[in-house]
């Protein structure tokens, strides 16, 4: 009988006793769970964990396979921020590649006791000149073929930039393993560049061909292709007169 003057019941025995019925085999004091995946994951941790993350990395690589899209995103008729959009052209990648390649120049040259500053200075407006009288050249054919474009000056700077990196790995490679390593690196860059170029200016200017109603084989539309293959062409082209006097 319960005494008048407890506040609470004692439930000691009773939890007690409902701890020992809940007792496993083992006398851990937890409930059995054989068979469970939470037994079968603690079983083997690591490897579990291994194939976890490998097919994470499986379904992330088809993704970026599967995802054949090189257009720029856009928010509110604005192209979204290279940080943002790996499509989108940016100044940082060439003008990095610009600097290297005269430094890269100007150990070739010292490798091969040409080095002076002023050669070296000659080297770098050269291929300053160069990237200006492309830009220039580009801008005056658009206003020729009247093409409608959302293409800048900056823009067209990061685009044609981007050939500086294959010339930076053809010199190294012919500063390591001569010509034969020049001329399959720089190759190799070429074909790249001359791709990469096909695909990015078609977007930008064969695109607003598309959504002007221009027929695909229609004379103004005809232009705006040869002008995007001679662009693309003349890459490899300034890549090869900028290095080949490099590598000996």
């Amino acid at each position: 009988m319960a005494d008048p003057h407890q506040l609470f019941d004692d439930t000691s025995s009773a939890q007690s006793r409902g701890y020992g019925a809940q007792r496993a085999p083992g006398g851990l004091g937890y409930p059995a769970a054989s068979g469970s995946p939470q037994t079968a994951f603690l079983a083997d941790p690591v490897s579990n964990m291994a194939m976890a993350y490998g097919s994470s990395l499986a379904a992330q690589g088809k993704e970026l396979v599967d995802k054949n899209d090189w257009e720029v995103q856009y928010q509110q008729d604005t192209p979204v921020a290279p940080r943002f959009d790996v499509n989108a052209p940016d100044l940082y990648i060439p003008a990095m590649a610009f600097i290297t390649y005269v430094l890269v120049a100007g150990l070739a040259l010292g490798t091969q006791d040409r080095f002076s500053p002023d050669l070296l200075g000659l080297q770098a407006s050269s291929a300053l000149a160069w990237l200006t009288l492309e830009v220039l050249a580009i801008l005056l054919s658009l206003y020729l073929v009247t093409v409608n474009t959302d293409l800048t000056t900056i823009d067209l700077v990061a685009f044609l930039g981007y050939k500086y990196v294959g010339m930076i790995g053809g010199v190294l490679m012919g500063l390591l393993f001569g010509k034969i390593g020049y001329y399959l690196v720089l190759g190799w860059c070429c074909v790249s560049i001359f791709v990469f170029m096909i695909r990015t200016l078609r977007l930008k200017i064969l695109a607003e061909a598309a959504a002007e109603g221009i027929p695909v084989r229609g004379a103004r539309n005809q232009l705006r292709m040869y002008l995007t293959m001679a662009v693309a062409a003349a890459q490899p082209l300034l890549m090869y007169w900028l290095t080949f006097h490099l590598v000996r």
